[in-house]
């Protein structure tokens, strides 16, 4: 069975007082078996929250990684100061980075780098509305799929995927269930394809807009392994009522 996953990304949001009680929030609930859930504060407060996950369970996260190992890169953080601060997932190709100019061979780089530290990644991808409305959904994701061409069946156990629309990110927009589904499909269709039978067991979550209020049907899906959580991952309620519904769906 794969695992499902619900991951909170904080983005640029937080102060120590906050992320203290949200994480007591969170950590005062059981987890529920077979799910994994993971915290992704910036990168300032990592430390802070690793510390207060220590014996939860709940697994840190950084929201981005560098593609370099060390060197002259103001304000960058290498895969190997991730790992040494307890770091276990870090995003790459967020469609924020993207849109800030990451390109699909930085996203490469750094999805290497992560796994030669041991670590776990979650590949992001997804198209934009321009692209949504020329009916150029699976070209695009599949194309973004490339930058793992070429990895072994050993790290296969350490790579997510996360399917967030462009256009459904910030903007209360929710891809449709069916096509969510339709997607997800498609990706793992096409990891088994490229890479071998065992990545078709890769956990593929869901990003863009998730909510408790339309969660639900986006987690009864075939291939929809759990959430990818923007903003409503800030308030301990509501993220929890994602992972009760990642949790209990299927």
């Amino acid at each position: 069975m794969r695992q499902r996953w619900v991951i909170g990304n904080w983005k640029m949001h937080g102060r120590r007082q906050q992320n203290a009680q949200l994480i007591h929030e969170i950590i005062s609930v059981p987890l529920w078996p077979g799910l994994c859930v993971a915290v992704a504060p910036p990168a300032i407060y990592l430390q802070q929250v690793h510390e207060l996950l220590i014996g939860s369970g709940v697994v840190l996260a950084a929201q981005m990684v560098s593609e370099y190992e060390q060197g002259a890169h103001t304000g960058q953080c290498a895969a190997g100061m991730l790992a040494d601060m307890g770091v276990q997932l870090v995003l790459a190709g967020h469609s924020e980075c993207r849109h800030a100019g990451q390109t699909d061979a930085q996203v490469a780089l750094q999805v290497k780098r992560v796994l030669e530290q041991g670590m776990s990644v979650v590949l992001c991808v997804g198209e934009t509305l321009e692209q949504h409305e020329r009916g150029e959904t699976l070209d695009v994701v599949r194309k973004q799929l490339e930058v793992i061409a070429g990895l072994g069946a050993e790290v296969a156990n350490r790579l997510l995927l996360a399917y967030e629309p462009v256009w459904a990110i910030g903007t209360g927009r929710v891809a449709s269930p069916g096509h969510a589904q339709w997607v997800h499909q498609a990706l793992r269709s096409t990891l088994a394809k490229s890479l071998g039978e065992p990545w078709a067991m890769t956990p593929i979550l869901y990003g863009g807009s998730v909510k408790a209020d339309n969660a639900a049907e986006l987690l009864s899906q075939l291939d929809v392994d759990g959430v990818l959580v923007g903003g409503a991952s800030l308030k301990a309620s509501e993220f929890l009522s994602l992972c009760r519904l990642a949790a209990q769906a299927r």
